[in-house]
Parts: structure tokens; sequence; C-alpha cells
């Protein structure tokens, strides 16, 4: 019998200014979402801060809960969740994955997408994305559409709202068990 196939949205609150302001609009508890594919959370891609200490500079990133951003914000809070697949919606990914690391430089953050969602207005630039459009655009090019709206109008909110997504863990990031081993 063959093992059932999932990928891991992490949600997260880092408690940042950026964080901070966009949750008080939201009143969501969390802001920022990153797709993984292994629950491990070692293969962690979104949109977001390309240097920890600089907010202003995001982009296309692999983030690294070790040494990233998140180890300037230990008591970032997370809801981790697994949506199944099959292993050819994970082909795909992983080939759009590819084509973002390849060109890695090229990708620069979607501010006005953000403010766009606020607003209920899709705003799409080229090369350009926020990470809830990110994540949700890799899955629907990938064949899996959780809703019936534009990538560029999906909330980080949304996701932890889909039924399709089932939860895992909710907490600290670094009281989550595999990446608390990693981190002793």
């Amino acid at each position: 019998m063959m093992e059932d196939t999932y990928v891991y949205i992490l949600l997260t609150d880092t408690g940042t200014f950026f964080t901070k302001s966009i949750k008080k609009y939201t009143k969501a508890p969390y802001n920022h979402v990153s797709l993984s594919f292994d629950s491990n959370l070692n293969e962690l891609y979104s949109f977001g801060r390309k240097r920890p200490s600089n907010p202003l500079n995001g982009g296309f990133v692999k983030e690294d809960v070790e040494n990233g951003t998140y180890r300037n914000y230990p008591g970032t809070t997370c809801v981790l969740y697994k949506l199944k697949v099959t292993e050819r919606e994970v082909v795909k990914m992983r080939r759009i994955i590819g084509i973002f690391q390849k060109k890695e430089k090229k990708w620069f953050y979607n501010l006005l997408g953000v403010i766009g969602v606020s607003i209920n207005e899709p705003v799409e630039i080229d090369s350009s994305y926020f990470c809830s459009q990110f994540v949700s655009d890799v899955l629907h090019r990938s064949g899996i559409r959780l809703w019936d709206k534009l990538p560029s109008l999906v909330t980080p909110d949304d996701f932890r709202q889909s039924d399709r997504l089932e939860w895992m863990y909710e907490g600290k990031l670094y009281d989550y068990e595999p990446v608390k081993l990693r981190l002793q």
C-alpha cells in the first residue's frame, strides 16, 4: 500500500512592526505563509525578507528556521497544516519552485498587492508576489484549487480557514518538536 503524500503550509507571526501593522488591519492571528515539502520544515519557501535585518528588501526566499529571519524572532508563533496531494502535484510544485530558484534575483515583494488585498482589488505585477499570493499560485498552477479567487486575493488567513488543510501543530515555532531537536 502506498503512503499518502503531503505538502505543508506554515503560518507564522514574528511580531515584527510590519506583521503587527498587518495584524491590526486583518485581525488574523497569522499574517505570513510558507510552503514546505517536508514536515520538519527543512525545505520552506515563501516571499518575504531576503535579509533578516532588512524588511524592505523582499522577494522569493528559501526560509531557514534555524538561521534566517526566524532566528531574529525566537518568539515567533505558528500553526502548521498538511495538505494531501498526489505525487504528480508535488512534481509540478517542485518544477515551479525550481523556476523561482533559477532566477532568484528576478523576484520582488509585491507590497502593492498586499494593499490590493485589503481593498479586494487584485494587483499583479510582473515578477512580484506577496507570501500568500505565491503559495496560492504554486498550488493553483499545480492543479490544486483551494478557493474560487485569484491568488492575488488570497490571504494567509484563507489557508487557516480552508477545510482542505489538516491541522498538525500550533504554538511557538521553536517549540515544534522537529525544529526544537535541530536547535539543540
